[in-house]
């Protein structure tokens, strides 16, 4: 059976290279006789693979020495609680509710401490980044947290918030590496992988090294002290030692399509395609403020919810899988990551053209 154009959110489509050199090594990994699916985290073969994977990202994002980075499991979930325990220093932070990740985030911190709403965009169904310019932020916060884009609603912060000062932290799990990113200008970003980087199971944090201290919250678990696993290089226990090899793998992939730059070009060039359409479309239409969208998650809908079933029914049938929105909002939902290629925007367009003649 052919491949198909897969537009989940996550886990996601990964570049092809990718997949078939991994399953050229999948037997026999460089001459090790073994899968890396069966190799010792603590062997030299290992070793090298984490190190590299770890020198490529920092290439890729031209990351600051005095900044560590953790390859992790839990996904972005388990960073909803690592971050407050480690950072959370006077018990009191703000975070910026524009979707359901971020608003998970802000209720798993109120266990820690006191979480404060600095903004939200709730009262618009979180279709619009709301203003940041101005936030009612407190001597006393240790962090402002942030979701940079929002993958069930479609939402990008394409202005990061003016923090008066303090840390920014932020969850990347579904913009990592679609663009550069200036690290220096957060405290802390980490990013579940399965959306834009690689299968499931990874977690990469990327702290600045005064954020790494002993001193973390009381009753902190040894594993999810950020200096725990910085001391062990994210050897401290068993890694997902599949997924970062993958992970490894996307960072050469993306070293060889020209980096971040290129793939920022690629990437607002697919988005364009697809907004174009929606935006002359009498049938479709985009569900977020121009000025925030994300290039990477496209939500839309026709407006009748039999109508946009049967859209992802055909849609399915033609090849374009995984474009039903999440379950919490409905409708459609493209995610054009990185491995998407153009082509696969071009044939959604095409297909979307012709199921609103026959629909109109």
């Amino acid at each position: 059976m052919a491949r198909v154009y897969n537009f989940s959110a996550g886990p996601a489509v990964l570049p092809e290279e990718v997949l078939r050199e991994a399953a050229d090594e999948m037997l026999d990994y460089k001459g090790s006789g073994m899968s890396v699916m069966e190799m010792s985290h603590r062997s030299k073969v290992y070793d090298q693979i984490i190190k590299e994977a770890e020198a490529d990202l920092r290439d890729l994002m031209q990351i600051p020495d005095n900044y560590k980075v953790l390859f992790l499991q839990g996904g972005a979930h388990q960073q909803f609680a690592a971050v407050p325990m480690n950072l959370m220093k006077n018990r009191k932070a703000g975070y910026i509710v524009t979707g359901q990740w971020a608003k998970r985030a802000f209720n798993e911190a109120k266990i820690f401490g006191e979480a404060v709403e600095l903004a939200s965009s709730a009262d618009k169904t979180f279709s619009y980044i709301p203003d940041c310019s101005d936030l009612p932020i407190t001597d006393d916060m240790d962090y402002v947290y942030i979701c940079e884009n929002n993958t069930i609603y479609g939402t990008k912060f394409w202005e990061l918030p003016n923090t008066k000062g303090k840390d920014l932290v932020a969850d990347i799990s579904s913009c990592f590496l679609s663009e550069p990113m200036d690290v220096t200008k957060y405290g802390l970003v980490y990013g579940g992988v399965q959306k834009n980087v690689g299968p499931a199971g990874v977690v990469i944090v990327i702290v600045r090294e005064d954020l790494i201290r002993d001193d973390v919250l009381p009753g902190t678990p040894t594993i999810l002290k950020y200096k725990t696993q910085a001391d062990a290089d994210s050897l401290y226990n068993t890694p997902p030692c599949y997924g970062i090899y993958i992970c490894g793998k996307v960072f050469k992939w993306l070293k060889a399509q020209g980096g971040l730059e290129a793939m920022k070009i690629r990437n607002e060039e697919k988005a364009k395609i697809l907004y174009d359409f929606l935006d002359e479309s009498k049938l479709f239409k985009g569900t977020v403020e121009k000025k925030d969208r994300s290039i990477m998650n496209v939500p839309f809908v026709t407006g009748d919810k039999d109508l946009d079933a049967k859209f992802v029914k055909e849609a399915e049938a033609a090849g374009f899988v995984n474009l039903k929105g999440h379950r919490s909002v409905g409708g459609m939902r493209a995610s054009i990551y990185n491995a998407m290629p153009k082509e696969g925007v071009e044939k959604l367009v095409a297909f979307m053209k012709k199921f609103e003649e026959e629909n109109a």
